[in-house]
């Protein structure tokens, strides 16, 4: 954690609260484009933005300095956005481990990294019928570009375990893509 951060954050437990925005400010539009790409409604991320970062407030005496500011605010982002979403259903696609354990890890690299404009349409739709955790994954992974250990962290999971679903989520969107073009 940046030094300045863990300044900002011994002041605001001190009673300068103003300080908070700063922190608002720094984490703002990163904790708000998680949440939107897992609720994929902009209005809905804006309310649970709010709720992410008033909890962190309110919690903010528990901030461990053993990880970054931002691995524990996007925790807490994921979990207030998961708690959300496992209010609604939701239509995603479930793929069974067998169809999944018969592509091979080069057919996905191939398709994953060919950056035609119709692919790329592909991709984003296979991305938009994986779950709320599926998605969060992947956005952190490869659009908030967090290391695997961060997004462990981040989703409460081992970082093996976090490996693994991305392994298989990889696969998963490389079946969505290839049910689309039938």
């Amino acid at each position: 954690m940046r030094n300045d951060e863990r300044h900002i954050i011994q002041r605001i437990l001190r009673g300068e609260t103003a300080l908070y925005e700063q922190l608002v400010q720094t984490y703002g539009q990163q904790v708000f484009t998680l949440i939107v790409r897992m609720v994929s409604n902009q209005e809905d991320a804006e309310e649970l933005t709010q709720d992410t970062f008033l909890k962190a407030f309110q919690h903010l005496s528990s901030f461990k300095e053993n990880c970054s500011f931002s691995t524990w605010i996007y925790s807490i982002a994921y979990n207030t956005a998961i708690s959300s979403l496992r209010k609604r259903k939701f239509d995603t696609c479930i793929m069974d481990s067998v169809t999944l354990a018969g592509i091979s890890d080069a057919q996905v690299d191939e398709a994953l990294n060919e950056e035609s404009e119709e692919q790329i349409a592909r991709l984003n739709r296979a991305i938009e019928r994986l779950n709320p955790e599926e998605r969060t994954l992947i956005s952190l992974f490869y659009y908030e570009e967090k290391t695997l250990n961060e997004v462990a962290l981040i989703l409460g999971l081992t970082e093996n375990n976090a490996k693994v679903k991305l392994y298989r989520v990889r696969k998963k969107i490389y079946a969505l893509m290839k049910m689309e073009e039938v």
